[in-house]
């Protein structure tokens, strides 16, 4: 995936995640992550989060999330989304 543009997907809500995602001029992921439950699962967030960009097929990616205790199926969902929009793409695969 190649993106063009800032993606954003989210909300900052109690149980959501807000995850903006732009081009990176480095290679791989970065993720730089704000949460409410970091000291107990930062590292679980911060591994969804490179997975599912992974699975996706992207790389040289900035990820800023702010999490509010979402759980792992809607940071999955909210990186999706974020990162389809990051691409202007709509040949969506969903699970």
């Amino acid at each position: 995936m190649e993106l063009i543009a800032t993606g954003v997907a989210g909300t900052l809500e109690s149980g959501d995640i807000l995850v903006e995602i732009r081009k990176s001029n480095r290679p791989g992921i970065s993720v730089e992550l704000e949460s409410t439950v970091k000291t107990l699962y930062g590292q679980t967030i911060e591994r969804v989060i490179c997975e599912t960009v992974s699975a996706l097929g992207a790389d040289g990616v900035q990820v800023t999330a702010t999490d509010k205790g979402a759980l792992d199926c809607t940071i999955r969902a909210r990186v999706a989304t974020a990162l389809y929009r990051a691409c202007d793409a709509t040949d969506y695969v969903w699970e």
